[in-house]
């Protein structure tokens, strides 16, 4: 397989011809006999799952034998990236093929607060934007979401009804989904009330830990946990559309604290893990054994990925189907989880929120039979707008132009001619990042009016510990310009010190 370097002014091109050339393939083939069915598409995203948190990628406290399956029967990505290192916008980078320089949400905008009758919901989406579920949709596939949306809450022109899902089920708020035995869920763009969940803030302190563990779980757990509720959904989902192409888009909502578990999902992991309680004061809910809670919410979304493993194949759709996993970002540093005692960013610098390696490099893997060679491993750089082109591609359609994104099926297949970005972009709350070849660019002071830009070596340097700005003026010129060219100016999320001017006095 070649590669070739390609800049942004190329990529929605190649992106474009790709899609046509499969789509003229299938044509032809079609002439010679019955048309082929397009291939199931069903993507897997984590929500704040670390790089280290896949045994694939090195974790050993929490075994993941689901999630590993699929690099030994497909393949895995060791240089891929989320589209931000927080929900909301990482969400859009996926769905529209735009990095955060040029998407529509760039932030974790709330329409409402936490009080329980408070609106639901983030910054929707405009109503004409092309998502991948409104391309697949157009192409004849059945589209169905579960999980985390927060790209527009109910009624609004960013509901997943209205972005090309035929069916949703799932949280629509992010801040409701802070809670895993939430009161409701919204399926097709109705409440679904859920019978025995008590409402209560998602944020609550303890000044001192409760008596008996039955306590917490009356206090902070409920009837009804929503995975669920969502996995029977999904599985249900595939059951019903094996006889016509479908996407799934399966957004599981956990491992994002707070920390929640059954309780007799903590008996997997030891009790001397934990010494002491949680008592919420990093934010979101105590719980008595956090570190349990953490690996049994981990463990669940491996089981929650088995069992979706498993109907593809009771279904006989294993060989017709790709299948995506990754997470939304790196992994959080709040609520009672740590980071530090799983290696949840893997030596990386940096967690969720942080434009560091850390807070946007994310495990990923995929499997696909037929055209993936198992046990294959790349370290192509990559990105989440690089899944719309993909998947279009991988479904004979035609790709919008204007895309940051490159297909990567020349990878998965390990032949034809690759496209590279000429580097990748990110922004979020006053911080700005780019990935050009081994070469990583960092502004993290924008909201003081500092432009001020670091400059890492990630060949020699993964772990980001040596600002070389001062020693490679020549690189840092270079890199700098491409940070300033990458992006539009955005009215709602405005950069600080760059679309907006900094009061230093506040």
């Amino acid at each position: 397989m070649r590669m070739m370097k390609t800049n942004h002014g190329l990529l929605s091109l190649l992106a474009w011809l790709g899609c046509v050339s499969l789509g003229i393939a299938a044509q032809v083939k079609g002439q010679e006999g019955p048309p082929r069915r397009p291939p199931n598409i069903v993507f897997f995203m984590a929500d704040d799952l670390g790089y280290g948190e896949v045994g694939a990628f090195g974790q050993e406290l929490i075994p993941t034998p689901n999630i590993d399956s699929l690099a030994r029967d497909g393949m895995i990505f060791t240089n891929h990236y989320s589209g931000s290192p927080v929900c909301a916008p990482s969400r859009c980078v996926l769905l529209t093929g735009l990095h955060t320089g040029h998407a529509q949400v760039r932030n974790n905008w709330e329409n409402g607060g936490w009080g329980e009758d408070q609106p639901e919901g983030q910054w929707p989406l405009a109503t004409d934007t092309a998502t991948l579920a409104r391309r697949l949709q157009a192409s004849g596939y059945a589209t169905g979401g579960v999980g985390k949306w927060g790209l527009g809450g109910p009624g609004t022109t960013g509901a997943p009804e209205k972005q090309g899902f035929d069916h949703f089920c799932g949280y629509l708020c992010q801040r409701i989904a802070h809670n895993h035995y939430p009161t409701h869920l919204w399926c097709d763009g109705e409440r679904m009330d859920l019978p025995g969940n008590k409402w209560f803030d998602a944020h609550h302190k303890l000044k001192d830990p409760l008596d008996t563990e039955a306590e917490y779980w009356e206090r902070y757990n409920g009837a009804i946990y929503a995975h669920d509720v969502m996995l029977e959904d999904a599985v249900s989902f595939v059951r019903d559309h094996r006889n016509e192409p479908f996407f799934l888009y399966y957004a599981s909502p956990i491992p994002h604290a707070a920390l929640q578990a059954p309780p007799q999902d903590l008996d997997a992991f030891p009790r001397e893990w934990d010494e002491k309680p949680y008592l919420g004061q990093k934010g979101y809910l105590p719980h008595p054994r956090p570190r349990a809670a953490y690996a049994a919410m981990v463990a669940h979304l491996d089981r929650e990925v088995g069992r979706v493993l498993a109907t593809l194949d009771e279904l006989d759709l294993r060989d017709n189907t790709i299948v995506v996993f990754t997470s939304d970002n790196g992994p959080t540093f709040n609520g009672g989880t740590d980071s530090t005692f799983f290696k949840s960013a893997a030596g990386m610098r940096g967690l969720k929120c942080s434009v560091y390696e850390g807070g946007l490099k994310v495990p990923t893997l995929v499997r696909w039979p037929g055209h993936i060679e198992a046990g294959r491993s790349s370290d192509l750089i990559s990105s989440f707008q690089d899944w719309m082109p993909t998947l279009l591609e991988v479904a004979g359609t035609k790709c919008p132009q204007g895309l940051d994104g490159i297909s990567l099926v020349p990878t998965l297949e390990n032949k034809g001619e690759q496209a590279e970005h000429e580097a990748l972009y990110f922004e979020y709350a006053g911080q700005q990042a780019l990935r050009a070849g081994r070469w990583k660019a960092v502004r993290r002071k924008l909201r003081k009016g500092n432009l001020e830009t670091e400059l890492y070596d990630l060949e020699a340097d993964p772990a980001e510990a040596k600002n070389l700005a001062r020693s490679r003026p020549e690189v840092l010129a270079r890199m700098v310009a491409l940070l300033e060219s990458s992006r539009t100016p955005s009215k709602q999320f405005p950069l600080p010190g760059i679309d907006k001017p900094v009061d230093n006095k506040k």
